[in-house]
């Protein structure tokens, strides 16, 4: 009587389910690329908001931190050369739109005066920033 063993084949490697999880951590790895925030700001503590929404597609920032000290883009600018500063920056760039974050604990008249400075340059399209209510630690 013959006994037959069963023949050993070769381990394989399936390509199937590693291509299924390179391509999940593809894009995984874009998702998260684009759901960064470009924040060109200063780091300030922003008023709360329940509708404030951030938005990307900005050119310039203007920054008012607790000390009253101006920021365009993270540079530091005077009040009186503000509005010089913005028509120069304005004029590199085809959008005019203003991101303005200022710290809730300056001065009504003071971010005001910002404001004013900033229309001054020509730039009316100027969104004061703000945090959503959810998100705010206590």
């Amino acid at each position: 009587m013959k006994i037959r063993l069963p023949e050993n084949n070769k381990p394989r490697i399936e390509m199937l389910p590693l291509i299924d999880v390179v391509f999940l951590l593809l894009v995984v790895f874009i998702y998260t690329m684009l759901s960064m925030a470009v924040h060109k700001g200063m780091p300030v503590t922003l008023p709360e908001s329940s509708v404030g929404n951030s938005e990307k597609d900005t050119i310039l920032s203007v920054t008012i931190n607790k000390d009253y000290l101006i920021f365009v883009n993270k540079e530091l600018v005077d009040l009186e050369h503000l509005t010089r500063i913005l028509e120069q920056k304005a004029k590199k760039e085809e959008k005019t739109n203003v991101l303005l974050f200022a710290d809730k604990s300056i001065s009504y008249q003071h971010l005001f005066k910002v404001l004013d400075r900033i229309r001054q340059a020509g730039l009316n399209q100027i969104s004061l920033q703000a945090d959503p209510e959810d998100q705010i630690s206590k």
